[in-house]
């Protein structure tokens, strides 16, 4: 877990502390639940940058220059893993996806990565992460795809609720079915999105 580098994406735009209590604070967020995973210092960069990049966006220091939308489910396994790639592999940069849990799981569904193989979709960057308000209050969508309870509704964001069932475990019949429910909503956000900016 390196800092200097991360300092240095932010220059100018975050102070070093800022950036060295963020780094801290997502490592140890993923540490809860991914403390097994070898690429826990990587992924705890990623999720911090990301964070920072979030909170220079909310304090106008960086530009948003695509909508962002944020997924969010119980385990950030299933549903919102699906549909934040279905949302980057559609959008093709034209909007910035990105998924969340309320209680995160280790690792993305296996079943989850076989269906969306299926269609060209890839997984394999993909790691649960928490909520945290930063990327919450910088999404301009939230969408709820499971465990709506547990998220809180900050000012700023419009929130969606996506009544989808639980991916159904390693039934692959099932958890298509849901790709494809995922799918046909996400393609729908996405024109939406990009007709009105």
């Amino acid at each position: 877990m390196t800092a200097p580098p991360l300092a240095g994406r932010f220059d100018g735009v975050l102070d070093p502390a800022t950036v060295r209590r963020c780094l801290d604070d997502s490592y140890v967020d993923l540490h809860r639940t991914a403390h097994a995973d070898p690429r826990l210092p990587q992924l705890a960069e990623r999720f911090a940058a990301d964070r920072l990049t979030a909170l220079a966006q909310l304090t106008g220091r960086l530009p948003k220059d695509v909508p962002q939308v944020l997924f969010v489910c119980v385990h950030n396994a299933g549903r919102s893993q699906l549909a934040a790639a279905l949302m980057t592999h559609h959008a093709a940069g034209a909007v910035r996806a990105q998924s969340a849990g309320s209680r995160p799981d280790p690792a993305p569904s296996a079943a989850a990565a076989a269906v969306l193989a299926e269609v060209g979709v890839g997984l394999d960057d993909a790691y649960p992460k928490p909520v945290t308000g930063d990327i919450l209050r910088a999404a301009d969508v939230v969408v709820i795809a499971g465990g709506g309870d547990a998220v809180p509704r900050l000012p700023g964001p419009r929130y969606e609720v996506w009544d989808l069932p639980h991916p159904p475990g390693s039934d692959l019949d099932g958890v298509r079915a849901v790709r494809d429910d995922i799918d046909r909503r996400v393609r729908a956000l996405l024109t939406e999105l990009t007709t009105h900016h």
